[in-house]
């Protein structure tokens, strides 16, 4: 009976360490999504305020009327 105990203790104690690790990769993982989110959204503004033009609007992107 005690073997089992102690091998249930272990058991639990590997599935705490697993489950530290799984969330500290969660957590770098969410880091690195929003540090990407964020340069993503820079890098639109900076778009946007380079070439206004190349942002084509409704009107501008529908085909010619000869079409």
């Amino acid at each position: 009976m005690e073997d089992r105990i102690t091998e249930l203790e272990c058991r639990v104690a590997l599935q705490d360490e697993t489950i530290e690790a799984l969330n500290l990769r969660i957590h770098q993982q969410q880091r690195t999504i929003d540090e990407l989110t964020e340069a993503v959204k820079r890098l639109h503004e900076a778009l946007r305020s380079l070439r206004p033009s190349m942002i084509a609007t409704a009107e501008e992107d529908a085909p010619p009327p000869h079409y």
